[in-house]
This record gives structure tokens, C-alpha cells and sequence, in this order.
């Protein structure tokens, strides 16, 4: 990426890389790449190689980054403001309701953070890497670019050596996910075969090549996708690849994919690695839980338990069918130990059953929380106020709680279940050991399964047979038939983009699956109207400025 640079800006980075290694340097006196990367060796490219995938760690965490992108505009998650708290002149509710512009704070800082780990990846590449490193920088940059075409519709790239006042080369719609498809391939071959999730291999890359042959077709017409049958026959043999290899298999406890020793599921194929009480690269993946939970939802962290803001909305709640326990939640009232639903054929991944990792510590049974909630000891809980602290699935139409509401309102979402190792301090101990999830086993069933759907010649019977897989793993009833979608009702839950946020309701994934189900402008609740040029988020006005090559999307 730098032809050459001054020793005095990257003097700190060489000596703290290459520690006793002797360089022949004067002030203001110019490195070429290539006596740089004699310099660093291998450990120092490994050490930028390492910062890269540190990268990751931020903007995939945190609440109001690609989460919120993600997530908070679709039907899956609002934020509402509570008196004082989440107001944030209104971006939240703006997010929600689709209003953003190209000075929204979130578009701005997700466009910023994805293009760190653009930059930092490429950077590797100019350090002579040996052909794995170099692979895996070449992943970690695809894995930003996949992110950046999905949301922005486009992205900039430059090429290592590439001089650096010259504005970066951008592609956009189908040519940017030719460009991402030809990385992958390219760079595949060079990753380890296996490896801990947290690193890339050859089974993470071609889960990302998956997601790029499935999503082309809406990324070249988001109004409208199109599937073509060549694309969809490249994720059912790269998925069926994965799946014949036996190196992963659905986990038995759901949640066991996200508390704090996941580090250890099966299903996981790529994560970030987090460590309890260790702030250092650590993702603040506490966030998962605190940005939901009430401020008393955990006894010795109260008042600071949690930052009580987001909920889910009760029609995404309800997508799971009919056993989907909506009234009647006072089954799991003290003394109700094994947390159980009455209907055993519930759904798992609703949660609301008793967790040896979070129930007998906190109270919490990891999924939905809907009305009282209990401590450890079964002890109803109460709110600031002394009031029952009972979340109501009814949120206000403005989505702004004032009176007795206030805390109150909205179904809560625990999907992590919460590391209590460092109980008594605030957001349940700083620094938690739960690994980010970035891809798992199921999406690759899923995928495949959607696939055989959309293929010149479907495959329904092969498409269901992999959803009733995953379902029966779920302990929820196998289902006869699994259409794609209702266009009319997309929390329909008899459909394929139901049994996807059943499975991957927060976890960043709804929006792109809204849209490659053409169901995204669709009324929902809190969102009566919308506009097609929110299929896609503006160019940051600060992007804009500074690289001519990229283009406003149309509307903004």
C-alpha cells in the first residue's frame, strides 16, 4: 500500500515490531517497502496482520456500529427513548423508522470503521507476508468489503504499493462482488485448512464466498434480486463441501454457542476471540446483554446491571409460531427451577429455560425476557421505582416512553448469555471472556437450504430436510413444507426468512436478509412507510469529500 514513508511517523511502529533489530536510519531519511520488511520479519508482518484482525473487534460489537445498521432498521430491533436515556437526538428512532441521512453519526462511523480494517489488511500486503499471511490479510479485507457493499452499495481498494495521493479505485454492485468473489478464490487455496475460529481458514473463506454467491443478485438489484441458478449451485456445492467435511456440527445447547466458554462449540466456524478481565483487545462484547437489560436485572450490579434500551418488537416475538408463550409467563415464577416451557416442543431458541451458566448466578435464562422477571433466589424483581420491573411487549408508537413505561416497556433480548466470573461490578464485571460469533454451522445449512430453493430446479424436499435438521437440533417440531417468503407478512413463520431470525435474530444479519427476500420496505411495526433509497445507506458527506472515484447512491 506505501511505496515508501518517513522513519520519524512509523519510527514507533519498527521499534516496537522489531524491538533489538539494528536499522540504518537518519532523521527524516526514507525507507523503501522492501527494507522495511527486512526490518519487521516475519513476527512484525505478523504483528500488523494481528492488528488487522483486531479490527474487527469494535465494529462487529459494538451497539451502535454494524449492529445497529443491521439490526435496529429492521423488524428485529428498536431502540426506544426512555425519558432522558437513548434519546440521542433521535438517532435511534431515526434508524428505526428509516430517516438517516448522509450525516448520520452510525453511517458515518461504520463506513470509517470498516475502512480500518480495509486499510490495515492492505497494509500487510506491502511487507513481503509469506503466501498464508498473506491470505489472510487478503480474508480480512473481503470481509470488510462484503460488509461495505452490502450496506454502502460500494467500496474503495487500493493495492499494496499504491501511492497514497491518489484516490483508491471504488467498485460497486455486481463489480464489487466479482471483485470480493475473485479475492476469495484466489486466496482460499493459501489458508490453513483448519485452525481455531478465530483465525481465518478455508472453511471461514468459503463461508464468506457462500454469502457472496447468495446476496449477488441483490446487490445488483436491490429493488428486485434476481437469483441465478449458477450462483446458487456455487453455495449448494461449497455448502454441501463444508458439510460432507464433518468438522462441525450443531451444538445441543443453543446458547452454548455465545456464553463464555464458546471458545469450545463445534457450530462456530469464526469468531473474535475475547478474554474475562482482560481489556485489552477485548470487543466490550459485555455490551451484548447491558444494552438490553434493566439497571436491577442483576442484584450485585445494580443500579448499573444494565443500560435498559433494546427490545425487540412482539410481531418478530410471535414469529415463532404458536407455541410461542406471548401470556401465561408466570410458569416461570419462583420455584419454577428448571425454567421450562409447558409445551416441550417450544422452540429452544426462544429461551426462557433455566441455564446452568446465568440462572442459578443472576436469574437470567438467556433469549427472550418477557414479564417478571426473578433474581437467583426467585425473588421478583423490581424497577427504580419499586414497581414490578414486568417487560411489556407494548412499546409506544413515537417510540418515546415517558410515565409509568418508562423502564419497562419492550421484550428484552439476552442472546450472550452474560459472564458472571466477575460479579458485583458494573455491566456484569467489564471485560468478558465470550467470543464474538461471526459465522456458525447453521448459516452454512441454511444457506444451502435457500439455495435449493432458488435454484433453476428447486429442491424443496432437500431444502427442508436440512431446516428440520436444524430444527430438531432446536427442539422445535419438523416442519412439512418451507416456502421462501410471505411477501405480505414477513414474520410469516411458516418460511424459510422466519426459521433465519429464529435462528439469527441478533446477530447482524436481518437487514441483508430482509432485502435479499425483497421484504425490507414492508410495513412493520414503528415503520408504517418507506422509501427505496434506504435499500442501501448514503455515502458519508466525509467520504464523499475525500475520493472523488466514489458516487452518491441515488435518493440522498
Amino acid at each position: 500500500m506505501i511505496k515508501s514513508f518517513k522513519l520519524k511517523v512509523f519510527g514507533l511502529v519498527l521499534v516496537t515490531a522489531v524491538g533489538c533489530t539494528k536499522l540504518d536510519e537518519h532523521l527524516n531519511s526514507t525507507l523503501t517497502n522492501g527494507q522495511t520488511a527486512n526490518a519487521l520479519g516475519s513476527a512484525g508482518v505478523g504483528l500488523l496482520l494481528q492488528a488487522a484482525y483486531t479490527d474487527i473487534g469494535g465494529p462487529f460489537t459494538a451497539q451502535d456500529l454494524i449492529f445497529s445498521l443491521q439490526e435496529n432498521t429492521t423488524d428485529e430491533s428498536l431502540v426506544p427513548t426512555r425519558g432522558g436515556d437513548w434519546d440521542d437526538n433521535g438517532v435511534w428512532r431515526v434508524v428505526h423508522s428509516h430517516g438517516w441521512d448522509a450525516n448520520h453519526s452510525q453511517v458515518l462511523n461504520v463506513y470509517n470503521a470498516l475502512n480500518k480494517i480495509n486499510f490495515d489488511a492492505t497494509n500487510v500486503l506491502a511487507f513481503s507476508p509469506s503466501a498464508q499471511q498473506a491470505a489472510e490479510a487478503r480474508f480480512l479485507r473481503a470481509l470488510s468489503l462484503y460488509q461495505l457493499l452490502d450496506l454502502y452499495g460500494q467500496f474503495p481498494v487500493r493495492n499494496a504499493g499504491d501511492n497514497l495521493l491518489n484516490a483508491p479505485q471504488v467498485y460497486a454492485g455486481a463489480a464489487g462482488a466479482d471483485f470480493i468473489i475473485n479475492e476469495l478464490t484466489t486466496i482460499i487455496p493459501n489458508l490453513p485448512a483448519t485452525s481455531d475460529a478465530n483465525k481465518a481458514n478455508q472453511t471461514s473463506g468459503n463461508v464468506l464466498l457462500m454469502k457472496c454467491y447468495l446476496n449477488r443478485g441483490a446487490w445488483s438489484n436491490r429493488a428486485a434480486p434476481t437469483f441465478a441458478d449458477a450462483d446458487m449451485q456455487k453455495v449448494i456445492s461449497i455448502g454441501n463441501s463444508i458439510i460432507a467435511a464433518g468438522k462441525y456440527s450443531l451444538a445441543t445447547e443453543y446458547f452454548s454457542n455465545f456464553d463464555v466458554d464458546n471458545g469450545s462449540s463445534k457450530e462456530n466456524i469464526l469468531t473474535y476471540v475475547n478474554t474475562t478481565g482482560v481489556g485489552a483487545n477485548n470487543s466490550g462484547i459485555n455490551g451484548t446483554w447491558a444494552k438490553t437489560l434493566h439497571y436491577n436485572s442483576y442484584t450485585p450490579a445494580n443500579p448499573n446491571a444494565g443500560w435498559n434500551g433494546f427490545s425487540t418488537l412482539g410481531d418478530f416475538y410471535n414469529s415463532f409460531g404458536a407455541a410461542t408463550p406471548m401470556v401465561g409467563v408466570t410458569q416461570f415464577k419462583a420455584g419454577n427451577t428448571s425454567g421450562k416451557y409447558a409445551d416441550t416442543a417450544a422452540d429452544s431458541r426462544i429461551g426462557g429455560r433455566y441455564y446452568a451458566k446465568s440462572t442459578p448466578q443472576s436469574g437470567i435464562k438467556p433469549g427472550f425476557l418477557i414479564g417478571q422477571q426473578y433474581d437467583e433466589k426467585g425473588v421478583a424483581e423490581k424497577d427504580r421505582k419499586g414497581a414490578a420491573l414486568a417487560f411489556d411487549p407494548t412499546i409506544a408508537s413515537d417510540m418515546k416512553e415517558n410515565g409509568a413505561n418508562l423502564e419497562v416497556t419492550g421484550i428484552r433480548v439476552v442472546k450472550y448469555a452474560p459472564d458472571l466470573s466477575l460479579a458485583g461490578t458494573a455491566s456484569f464485571g467489564g471485560p468478558a471472556g465470550n467470543d464474538l460469533v461471526i459465522f456458525r454451522y447453521a448459516d452454512v445449512l441454511l444457506m444451502v437450504a435457500e439455495a435449493k430453493l432458488r435454484a433453476g430446479t428447486p429442491d424443496a424436499a432437500g431444502a427442508l430436510a436440512l431446516v428440520n435438521q436444524l430444527r430438531t437440533a432446536r427442539k422445535a417440531a419438523t416442519l412439512t413444507t418451507i416456502p421462501l417468503v410471505n411477501t405480505s407478512n414477513p414474520v410469516d413463520p411458516t418460511t424459510l426468512l422466519a426459521e433465519r431470525g429464529r435462528e439469527f435474530y441478533w446477530e447482524a444479519q436481518r437487514r441483508t436478509d430482509l432485502i435479499r427476500f425483497g421484504v425490507f420496505l414492508k410495513p412493520w411495526q414503528y415503520k408504517p412507510t418507506d422509501d427505496a433509497k434506504y435499500l442501501v445507506f448514503p455515502i458519508p458527506s466525509q467520504a464523499l469529500a475525500a475520493n472523488p472515484n466514489l458516487h452518491q447512491n441515488p435518493g440522498y
